[in-house]
């Protein structure tokens, strides 16, 4: 197995390298964030082990970029930056994993096998309902190609509509998506999100796109 290592610790790197070598796991080893696009870009990884904190580009502007190159190989952060918002940010940035430092060297072992066995994730980046599109690795939605601002349930609704054109999702179905189990299924809140995103995707842009099934629900369309 071949992997990708990008870590700037002089001391560090090199010792990752020996130790994945002890596990029959060859590990290229790069100190920047363009030399690991680079790489990334010329050589099929079973798994990328990815630093946050680089010199040039940071860890999540690599992930970023390698997600838009449409280069899907499992990306494990190693990271010292334990704070929630910054796992989510690397999640959301397109990684698979996060492991924070000081780490266990048997556990990152166990990690890297793993992820190799489920292979490269096929991840559907660009969803196009008519000129409405929502890249789902980046959490952007643009009509044509004005960029639109939602919220972060906003965004929820409108990926699982996006995600299943022309048929009509219920309200119950949506809320479960969105909000998992956080409301209880008479709550109003799915038809106030609905209105929401009306205002944002649809009459500033004189369409009609976001349909309300009276007694069953929502669905888009490329135009009403």
């Amino acid at each position: 197995m071949r992997v990708l290592l990008v870590e700037d610790d002089r001391k560090l790197g090199p010792v990752l390298v020996r130790g994945f070598a002890t596990d029959s796991i060859a590990a290229d080893l790069v100190t920047t964030g363009r030399e690991a696009i680079v790489r990334a870009g010329a050589t099929e990884y079973a798994v990328i082990v990815l630093d946050i904190m680089l010199p040039d580009l940071d860890g999540f502007q690599v992930c970023r970029a390698l997600r838009d190159e449409s280069r899907n190989a499992p990306v494990l952060m190693l990271t010292a930056l334990d704070a929630v918002k910054d796992r989510v940010r690397g999640l959301d940035s397109g990684a698979d994993d996060y492991l924070v430092k000081p780490f266990s060297f048997e556990e990152l072992l166990a990690r890297v096998r793993a992820m190799s066995r489920r292979g490269p994730i096929q991840r559907t980046v660009m969803i196009e309902v008519g000129d409405l599109r929502l890249d789902s690795a980046r959490h952007q939605v643009w009509r044509g190609d004005t960029p639109i601002d939602l919220s972060r349930k906003e965004y929820a609704v409108l990926e699982a509509l996006m995600r299943h054109p022309g048929d009509v999702l219920s309200r119950f179905e949506l809320l479960e998506q969105a909000w998992g189990y956080a409301y209880e299924n008479r709550s109003n809140v799915v038809e106030v999100y609905v209105r929401y995103l009306r205002e944002k995707i649809d009459r500033p842009f004189d369409r009609h796109s976001l349909q309300t099934i009276r007694g069953v629900g929502y669905r888009i369309c490329e135009d009403a």
